[in-house]
């Protein structure tokens, strides 16, 4: 078959185009980006005859249909991401996740694509005093990122009952761990470089606040489950993680600490009067019906990438706990 990965050139991008381009029953990669956050170096080792990239923006309907054309299936990653700073560009965030996946499912339909896997949320739902927020929990974002996201998956929900397409959206873990495209302003990525540079951890409020993690190749992998085997995940949204991977922010900065040996030399200091964000402790029974399950423990992933940091080379495979 043939794919489009919308912001192929970002984090996740970065780690999935790779397991297409492996996997046999796909013939092209097609790789959309702006390149306005994305690096096209995050595509290293993928160029080639199976990759095809087109430069474009998903606020433009033109572009997005014509990146599109001759497609089977789609995953749609393209967002601006990082929640906390869409407080400060909001309708810049709507355009680009709302409006942008408006775009990518209207030319889905239109050109008879098979499925579209979309790129959501845990962030979604908020701050609850749950500890077992499923599916069906009732979602209350709390910053435009999240905001965006909700309504996204309204609009994927619609087109395919307008189009009948296959579809589902996945409600993503606050991803970690190395990839090309690695990101530094996720909180294990930030605490385990901060780290390494010897600089204190810095923790909003007191940090009690839930957050479940997944590492980014078991996103990678889960995109690629639901793209390539779609009767597997036959409903619209699935949490995505594992629940015993839901950490409290002050027991991430302890991990770090104690996983990179610094138990007495890294201070954490608590910022009890800044805001600590959403808190949400995170259910994946349904995920478990799917056939997915993640590989990585967050131990796992801050010792790979404080190694990978270091300049120590590890295989791509899953480290042993």
């Amino acid at each position: 078959m043939r794919v489009l990965v919308t912001g192929g050139c970002g984090y996740i991008g970065s780690a999935l185009v790779p397991k297409l381009l492996e996997d046999e029953r796909v013939d092209e990669v097609v790789v959309f980006d702006s390149l306005a956050s994305g690096s096209p170096a995050n595509l290293r080792g993928c160029i080639g005859d199976s990759l095809e990239f087109r430069r474009g923006d998903v606020r433009e309907y033109g572009d997005v249909e014509s990146a599109m054309r001759g497609v089977d299936r789609v995953v749609h990653l393209a967002a601006i991401t990082g929640a906390a700073s869409t407080h400060d560009r909001r309708e810049e965030t709507f355009a680009v996740n709302r409006d942008g996946t408006a775009n990518v499912l209207t030319a889905a339909g239109k050109l008879d694509v098979d499925s579209v896997v979309f790129a959501s949320s845990c962030n979604n739902y908020g701050r609850t005093a749950s500890t077992n927020i499923d599916e069906t929990t009732k979602q209350n974002p709390l910053n435009p990122y999240a905001e965006s996201k909700v309504e996204s998956e309204q609009l994927l929900a619609d087109a395919i009952d307008d189009y009948g397409f296959d579809g589902t959206a996945l409600r993503m873990s606050t991803n970690y761990g190395w990839a090309p495209g690695v990101r530094f302003n996720l909180v294990v990525n930030h605490f385990v470089f901060r780290s390494l540079t010897e600089r204190p951890l810095t923790v909003y409020g007191d940090g009690t606040n839930w957050r479940p993690f997944i590492h980014v190749e078991d996103a990678a992998r889960a995109y690629a489950h639901a793209l390539l085997e779609p009767e597997s995940w036959p409903k619209t949204v699935y949490n995505v993680g594992a629940t015993e991977e839901n950490y409290r922010i002050a027991h991430i900065a302890s991990i770090v600490r104690d996983e990179l040996g610094l138990e007495r030399d890294l201070d954490i200091t608590f910022l009890e009067d800044e805001h600590p964000g959403p808190s949400y402790h995170v259910n994946f029974d349904r995920l478990s019906e799917t056939g997915f399950e993640p590989e990585w423990t967050l131990r796992e992933g801050i010792r790979d990438l404080a190694k990978r940091l270091q300049g120590e080379r590890t295989p791509s495979t899953r480290l042993e706990a």
